[in-house]
């Protein structure tokens, strides 16, 4: 069984994309590495805030953020998003067929739905992990194998560090860092908006 761990860069581009449009779809791909039967989540490039299926403008974000991946010896491992309804946790069908797009180059990918009821709570990751079987198979939330729930002691998906979710929320109410962040959309509107590094929104320490 491969396990996956969603380090604090990744965590916190996927936390402050939704804060940033909480009312908006948001969505965006996982970057990483397996290393043994680990899957590191490193890091994030948020793509969109205002899609509906996959256009050209995904496209080119997802060939762009591919290209910044393998920059940093890195490579595609998944993708995120979050739903405009707070109760809405499915995988849209654009998704779908972004993650499998990333499946294809990565046989492990992951997908992550962030759960909008829980987002804010600083002892609940609030993201939901979906898995395909394989490349023909429908993704689906892997607490359906009736295995630990994700991000809990037991399961094969954890954060590191652990405390990740208490730190997202404090950047955003102390510091409001997601007004300084930005993603390939924002980037259309305004070039020198840096949404691959996001660098002006990454101001605070790293914590192993």
């Amino acid at each position: 069984m491969v396990n996956y761990t969603v380090g604090q860069l990744a965590y916190l581009k996927i936390f402050f994309h939704a804060a940033k449009h909480p009312h908006l779809q948001v969505n965006g791909v996982l970057l990483g590495k397996k290393v043994s039967e680990t899957v590191e989540i490193i890091d994030a490039v948020p793509l969109l805030h205002h899609w509906t299926s996959l256009s050209p403008m995904m496209e080119i974000g997802l060939d762009l953020a591919r290209r910044h991946a393998e920059s940093l010896e890195l490579q595609l491992v998944g993708y995120y998003q979050a739903c405009e309804r707070l109760d809405d946790t499915a995988l849209a069908p654009v998704g779908e067929r972004v993650a499998s797009k990333v499946k294809e180059g990565f046989t492990h990918a992951v997908a992550l739905v962030i759960d909008g009821d829980k987002i804010g709570s600083p002892d609940n990751a609030a993201l939901i992990p979906y898995l395909a079987q394989s490349p023909s198979s429908s993704w689906r939330p892997y607490s359906e194998a009736g295995t630990a729930v994700p991000f809990s002691s037991g399961s094969s998906f954890s954060l590191s560090p652990p405390d990740l979710p208490a730190r997202a929320v404090s950047l955003v109410r102390d510091q409001q860092l997601q007004r300084k962040f930005g993603d390939f959309d924002d980037h259309l509107e305004d070039v020198t908006i840096d949404w691959l590094r996001n660098k002006a929104a990454m101001t605070f320490d790293i914590q192993e």
